[in-house]
């Protein structure tokens, strides 16, 4: 079997499709029976810094049961790496032409760490695109202020406004994108070591070599330090009116664990399952445990379509 054979059973048909004049990576795979197929779609959106190839445990298992489509988010993966304002807005405007595109009706947005907060996003901003939401580890930036004394404020902006400037970005970005490195600041997200694998590496590392990615890593780091880069988690929750599985790893060292339960309590059709042992990336360190919690939600829940 040819490895491009492998990666397309893996994470499904590649394709690329032209957004605003930028061209962004989609794949899709389809479930073997007709019933499968007439399930509510699922779609996949990664992690700051990751890619399409985050899923590739999960997106075969999961496409057995319903039709799947993940998507590179415009500046990570194979989608262009452009120079502009990014903001979650941005990216939520990306996965809502995206559905209207090529899918057209209700799905299940899924998503890790910022994919997650996307979903969050659009399930608010476009309620008419999604019957159910699955966020892993979700962050909410609005907080991150909240956690820091007033007293210190100043400081921590200050500093944040040196480390946002472009030359220094540049310069970071030329440390940060060489695969050692890459693999130290995985080990963060992942506390067992033996889930950081070459393969892992090569996924997470290759997108920072293309054409106009260190461009994109200066816009980044600018844009996520504004006040308008996204909007608050605990503000959006309690809104919805959609299932939602929340899947959160006990050893998260990047989002604290100890959001899981105060956002359950925001809106009672949230579910939460705790992955004991897991880090950032539960659906990557433990697939079989995340798939299964997965598929039992699904079930459990659209059992009836």
């Amino acid at each position: 079997m040819s490895a491009a054979k492998d990666w397309e059973q893996r994470i499904g048909k590649q394709r690329d499709w032209v957004w605003r004049g930028w061209q962004v990576r989609y794949s899709f795979l389809w479930p073997p029976d007709k019933r499968g197929k007439e399930r509510p779609p699922l779609i996949f959106l990664h992690g700051f810094g990751a890619c399409i190839e985050h899923w590739r445990h999960n997106l075969p298992v999961l496409s057995q049961q319903h039709p799947v489509y993940a998507l590179d988010l415009l500046g990570f993966g194979a989608s262009r790496k452009v120079s502009t304002d990014y903001t979650i807005d941005l990216w939520v405007q990306q996965v809502y032409d995206f559905w209207r595109s090529f899918v057209g009706h209700p799905v299940v947005l899924v998503g890790n760490s910022i994919g997650s907060l996307v979903c969050t996003a659009a399930a608010a901003t476009y309620p008419e695109m999604v019957c159910g939401l699955v966020l892993v580890n979700l962050p909410d930036v609005s907080l991150r202020q909240e956690m820091i004394p007033r007293w210190l404020q100043p400081t921590v902006t200050a500093v944040k406004s040196l480390v946002a400037s472009p030359p220094l970005l540049k310069l970071l970005f030329q440390l940060l994108r060489r695969p050692s490195i890459v693999r130290r600041c995985a080990s963060v997200a992942y506390p067992n070591s033996s889930r950081v694998t070459e393969e892992l590496v090569e996924i997470l590392a290759t997108p920072a070599q293309d054409e106009g990615a260190t461009g994109t890593f200066a816009a980044l780091g600018r844009s996520v330090n504004r006040p308008n880069f996204s909007p608050s988690v605990s503000k959006i929750l309690p809104s919805l009116t959609v299932p939602i599985l929340l899947v959160w790893g006990t050893e998260d060292r990047m989002v604290p664990p100890s959001l899981a339960p105060r956002f359950t309590k925001l809106n009672p059709l949230i579910c939460l399952r705790e992955l004991a042992g897991a880090g950032h990336c539960p659906h990557d360190e433990c697939p079989d445990e995340f798939n299964a919690i997965f598929l039992d939600w699904l079930e459990l829940t659209y059992s009836q379509t």
